[in-house]
């Protein structure tokens, strides 16, 4: 697979941690790249002072991305792409000379702020690996994951799966040969991935090329449990309901028949995804229970946020507006910087009756999401209930601005319509804002 290695001196930002111990682990940050010079600056940076050593494993760029690389210090190492994340993985950390492996892509940024955690962590003698929380920035569904991307340079420990890879089953495997290891979850954010954006997915025709390769995965392994589940997610989100049940209802046959080939996050993920499909099928019912089952898995509280989220919906939908209300709580308590959960709980306050608490949250949501176009609008309708006329006015209209600026154009004109049906505001004073 190699065909050439490509590296340069540091330059004088270097990588290497500033302060504590020398006889700290020494960390590798391993990435896999293509054309993306517009994001690997961002991305090295990030980990600036947390790693030693940066090994970029390039496989086909036709853009500046290797010389940019080297620009930044990381040691480059070209690698012929064969439709195999796992193995361009593999490549890259048998290329490490770190104590412990982190692993990054050019669309994520490392939070610093969660380093003296992790330093705290890596020193410990029994622990192997490390889940961490990446924010999904930008996802409809889910903000947050868990993910396996900071761990020790084992022998043992290596990648698997042509899509959606990962450390899991080598990790599973060293444990259940030698228990004393440990592998512990971190609920802080530690990554910020902005590759599901609407936007990357649209400009890198991701949902196709992703497709293809787990397809080639469950050819070869039509066991792979938790493939089952990314499959699934996958064709349910994009409209292939009754193929991603299936592919779902599959999996979770699979975890029944084989406890020792499955974990409580792919069980939680298959029950998830069941939810958001039964629900495109209109089958509430269906959906309210698998969230509940979901949600009884021994899984962070952090993972069961869109869940959560979501069973408060089609508790609200469904007429049960108190324990919708107790579920929005529940959400904001596990991630109170989550614009969307405040303002679902606006929208329940809103139709208890509510109106003053309604507006605190939505208000909140506005805050914690100064874009929000719909927290706007809702804010002005619970304020013209309340009888403040002129502010209702000014949230109208922001939100009027907001939904044009998001091309929302249609939204926009409802609004319009709206106001000028309530006789608050004239065609030409909406125009002019």
């Amino acid at each position: 697979m190699r065909q050439k290695t490509r590296t340069a001196p540091r330059t004088a930002q270097g990588f290497g941690r500033t302060s504590g111990s020398t006889n700290a682990p020494k960390i590798s940050l391993c990435a896999i790249v293509k054309n993306e010079v517009d994001r690997i600056a961002a991305s090295l940076a990030s980990v600036a002072g947390f790693v030693d050593e940066i090994i970029l494993v390039d496989t086909g760029s036709t853009d500046t991305t290797i010389d940019r690389a080297q620009q930044l210090g990381a040691k480059v190492f070209e690698f012929a792409w064969c439709d195999d994340f796992a193995a361009a993985r593999n490549f890259s950390i048998q290329q490490a000379k770190g104590d412990w492996i982190l692993v990054l892509d050019a669309d994520e940024i490392f939070d610093q702020s969660i380093e003296p955690v992790l330093t705290k962590l890596i020193q410990q003698p029994n622990c192997l690996a490390i889940n961490l929380t990446r924010l999904e920035v930008g996802a409809q569904q889910s903000p947050y994951s868990l993910v396996s991307r900071l761990f020790r340079r084992h022998q043992d420990i290596s990648f698997t799966g042509y899509y959606h890879e990962s450390i899991d089953r080598s990790a599973i495997a060293i444990q259940q040969q030698q228990p004393q290891w440990q592998v512990v979850t971190v609920p802080t954010v530690a990554i910020h991935h902005y590759g599901y954006q609407a936007s990357e997915i649209a400009a890198k025709n991701k949902q196709a090329f992703a497709k293809r390769l787990m397809l080639k995965h469950l050819e070869e392994y039509p066991h792979d449990i938790y493939m089952h589940s990314k499959l699934g997610a996958l064709e349910v989100e994009h409209g292939e309901l009754q193929s991603g049940l299936d592919l779902l209802h599959a999996g979770l046959k699979l975890t029944k028949l084989d406890r020792s080939n499955s974990d409580r996050l792919t069980e939680f993920e298959l029950y998830y995804h069941l939810a958001i499909g039964s629900s495109h099928m209109h089958d509430h019912q269906a959906a309210q229970t698998y969230y509940q089952k979901a949600l009884m898995l021994d899984v962070p509280d952090i993972v069961k946020l869109p869940a959560y989220n979501n069973l408060g919906s089609i508790l609200l939908d469904r007429g049960d507006i108190t324990n919708s209300i107790a579920i929005y709580q529940k959400v904001i308590e596990i991630a109170p910087t989550f614009a969307k959960a405040h303002y679902n709980l606006g929208i329940a306050l809103k139709v208890s009756g509510n109106l003053s608490q309604a507006a605190i949250e939505y208000n909140q949501a506005i805050y914690l999401a100064p874009d929000y176009a719909e927290a706007y609008q809702n804010l002005g309708v619970v304020l013209v209930h309340l009888g403040q006329t002129q502010q209702s006015i000014e949230a109208f209209q922001q939100s009027i601005e907001l939904h044009e600026r998001q091309q929302n154009h249609t939204a926009a004109q409802a609004i319009r319509a709206g106001l000028q049906s309530l006789g608050l505001v004239e065609v030409s004073e909406i125009d002019s804002n």
